[in-house]
């Protein structure tokens, strides 16, 4: 890996830091791309480099998550009983997803990435908000059957699950915007670390991975350290962000941010032949 390759995860984790704050994401559809173009750049091939990538932003996403997590629950925004039922399912959930990436070819993996998060995008946009405000849904069996759904795509596609995870709070359990936003990364904290067991305890004894240091399995510790070094810090930037923003123009940033990187993913943008 070049300095310059180290200069780029700096600042990704920059961005991703103050995206996961501000948004109560993980950042990873950040993360993937740039790490999906550096690691392929060094010559890890492309099925593994994937892999590779979503292991690493799960490793990420876990000290990025209690960081924002924890600005968030000084605010009283945090809704701990469902943050911890449906963390711990999904916890469980996303090393099944976790083990069952491994076993997949990447490049289906990255265009099942960018065609989720674009999802995501459009079920934000398209939704109706209603008039009357609602009360969140305070029903534990209900944050059961979405951990699952969240938990094994967290795990499948290498996502902390906040793309996911907010617009089923906010849509299907009528948290409120800002709620929504701390209780997903309440939620992350939890099935970051299932899907990173996955991909560490699935990719060890990889040979395309033998020669590449710092390695455990599919999680680069090199990449890691250089993404969260900067990254915990801007958490707290963006979650503090996030309670001087009206909840109306926090829900349209987060879906600009969707389109953008589900774009990327899918190669939409280089198939209109615009280097963005």
């Amino acid at each position: 890996m070049t300095v310059a390759h180290a200069a780029i995860l700096l600042a990704t984790g920059v961005g991703v830091g103050f995206a996961g704050g501000l948004l109560g994401v993980g950042g990873c559809f950040i993360m993937t791309p740039i790490q999906y173009m550096i690691f392929t750049n060094i010559g890890i091939p492309a099925d593994i480099a994937i892999k590779l990538a979503f292991g690493t932003n799960l490793l990420v996403v876990l000290p990025t998550a209690i960081s924002g997590a924890w600005r968030h629950s000084k605010k009283g925004a945090v809704w701990w009983k469902p943050a911890i039922t449906m963390g711990s399912c999904g916890l469980i959930c996303a090393f099944g997803g976790a083990t069952l990436a491994t076993h997949l070819p990447g490049a289906g993996l990255k265009i099942a990435f960018g065609a989720v998060i674009l999802a995501g995008g459009i079920w934000m946009l398209t939704a109706r908000t209603p008039k009357v405000e609602q009360e969140p849904k305070d029903n534990p069996w209900l944050w059961v059957a979405w951990s699952i759904l969240i938990g094994i795509i967290t795990g499948t596609i290498g996502i902390g699950g906040g793309v996911l995870m907010v617009p089923i709070l906010v849509l299907a359990l009528k948290f409120k915007m800002h709620n929504a936003v701390a209780t997903s990364l309440a939620i992350m904290i939890f099935t970051s670390i299932g899907g990173v067991i996955g991909y560490i305890t699935n990719g060890l004894g990889v040979p395309e991975l033998a020669n590449l240091d710092y390695t455990i399995g599919f999680v680069n510790l090199t990449s890691w350290f250089l993404l969260a070094v900067t990254s915990v810090g801007m958490a707290q930037v963006g979650a503090i962000t996030a309670h001087k923003l009206p909840a109306k123009q926090l829900r349209y940033i987060f879906i600009a941010v969707m389109f953008y990187m589900g774009l990327k993913m899918l190669g939409v943008f280089g198939w209109l032949g615009w280097s963005i």
